[in-house]
């Protein structure tokens, strides 16, 4: 029954039951009567905050829509009475096995959050309207991320669970569910697969280290070549050296220290010769 249906048999309501209609409903309100206060019992429904009734006279959708919340009174072998719940319910959708666009086979699972806005057409227009859903959901699982790469599922989470509820949402509209929310909970990668990418990843990194190091051996060697113009200018600055370099030899223990000869002094000698 399409959601037409259910809206015209909603607003025929009580008019539309005919003669032989009439009289059943008049012969429950003579049971009804008849077997007070009993009859009370089987009557009267108590419906919660978060619930609504649909009750159907002779098997028709009364007028009004869905009761509730209160005290609702049916009529004993005329009237049925539907509980609806309301509340927002959450759906595990079991680990689907996916190939994606690139030809890359991974196992998803996602949760969804949805709940019923429309009492009337969630009983009238499909028998279970949640496990209809969830079934529902995981087929579009499998739609959306056939057409996704292996990196877009794995970067590009939020717009599939967005694009995904909005699927969802259109799709259960004439059930009379609204489709809150949907997550992606993980992506299971083959174990192979792992392996490759974990050593795409390592490699990755290695090429950087060596980059970062390549990069401080230059701006080290530009540093020592200045260095060395400033004090080939200034011959004491080259005896000051020394004495640093003998004064940080001198602390450690256990060590053999060589005085070097100065340097003017090998060109004195150098010079006589």
């Amino acid at each position: 029954m399409d959601s037409n249906n259910c809206a015209n048999e909603k607003t025929l309501g009580d008019g539309s039951i005919g003669c032989c209609g009439y009289i059943l409903i008049f012969l429950s309100y003579i049971i009804f009567l008849v077997t007070l206060p009993l009859s009370l019992c089987a009557s009267i429904h108590v419906v919660h905050e978060y619930q609504r009734g649909v009750v159907f006279r002779l098997g028709r959708a009364k007028k009004g829509g869905a009761k509730g919340p209160g005290l609702i009174f049916t009529l004993p072998c005329a009237e049925e009475f539907t509980l609806v719940d309301l509340r927002i319910k959450s759906f595990d959708i079991p680990p689907q096995e996916i190939l994606s666009k690139d030809s890359v086979t991974v196992a998803v699972d996602a949760v969804i959050y949805c709940y019923v806005y429309d009492p009337v057409m969630s009983v009238c227009n499909i028998q279970d309207a949640f496990g209809s859903t969830r079934l529902l959901a995981a087929t579009t699982l499998r739609t959306v991320l056939g057409t996704k790469n292996l990196a877009d599922m794995l970067s590009e989470r939020d717009v599939i669970s967005k694009e995904m509820q909005q699927i969802l949402d259109e799709s259960t509209d004439p059930w009379g569910v609204k489709v809150e929310r949907v997550e992606i909970k993980d992506v299971r990668l083959p174990l192979q697969l792992q392996r490759a990418m974990a050593a795409e990843a390592e490699a990755s990194r290695e090429a950087s280290a060596k980059v970062i190091a390549a990069k401080g051996e230059q701006r080290a060697s530009a540093s020592l070549k200045e260095a060395a113009v400033i004090m080939s200018q200034c011959p004491a600055a080259v005896q000051l050296r020394y004495l640093q370099t003998l004064s940080s030899i001198a602390a450690e223990k256990n060590s053999t220290i060589i005085f070097p000869l100065p340097m003017e002094f090998l060109r004195g000698m150098t010079a006589k010769q």
